[in-house]
């Protein structure tokens, strides 16, 4: 196996450090998937930058992490399903909403289920999604900008989950406490 390294703002390739120093001095802490991506800064830069295109999209913090979560569990990612149940929480987002999509349970909520429903397809169509799953999509209440943000989103997704999987990055100790396993969801 390959051991990816963890970079620090003092030791990271020069692209990368700026980044490494405004992460870490906005969390608090420099989170380890940052770490791993700083060894490829225009990872790192891309990762940053999608995220910020996503969370200025038309969803709100309920939606953004019922888009997150189901892809982060679909693709069952170690780190990013604890990052954002923090993150969830620090966005004030129902602790219902957030345990049902750890536990890959239909959300309550007909409108979020809704998204939750046509972000899987999505996912699991790999962009080949059924007529009627956007019916019920549209029925909801969304329309085809969103389908196009839940790409954006996927994307990001796609670039934290995948390098959490290469690299076996950590669960960071503020997230230490959401702890997440496929296996968990059937006990």
């Amino acid at each position: 196996m390959t051991t990816f390294p963890r970079y620090t703002a003092e030791t990271a390739p020069e692209a990368a450090k700026e980044r490494l120093v405004a992460s870490e001095k906005a969390y608090g802490f420099l989170p380890g998937l940052y770490q791993v991506m700083a060894g490829a800064p225009q990872l790192l830069e891309t990762y940053q930058r999608t995220h910020e295109a996503f969370v200025s999209t038309s969803f709100d913090n309920t939606e953004l992490t019922v888009v997150w979560q189901t892809i982060n569990v679909e693709h069952e990612c170690h780190y990013c399903v604890p990052a954002h149940t923090g993150i969830a929480h620090s966005m004030n987002v129902d602790a219902g909403v957030i345990d049902a999509l750890r536990n890959e349970t239909p959300l309550a909520d007909p409108k979020l289920e809704a998204l939750r429903t046509f972000t899987l397809a999505l996912v699991r169509g790999r962009g080949h999604v059924a007529p009627e799953a956007y019916e019920a999509f549209y029925a909801a209440g969304y329309g085809t900008q969103q389908v196009l943000e839940i790409i954006l989103g996927l994307s990001q997704k796609i670039l934290s989950n995948y390098t959490n999987h290469v690299a076996q990055t950590a669960v960071d100790p503020a997230f230490e406490p959401f702890a997440w396993s496929k296996a968990e969801k059937a006990a």
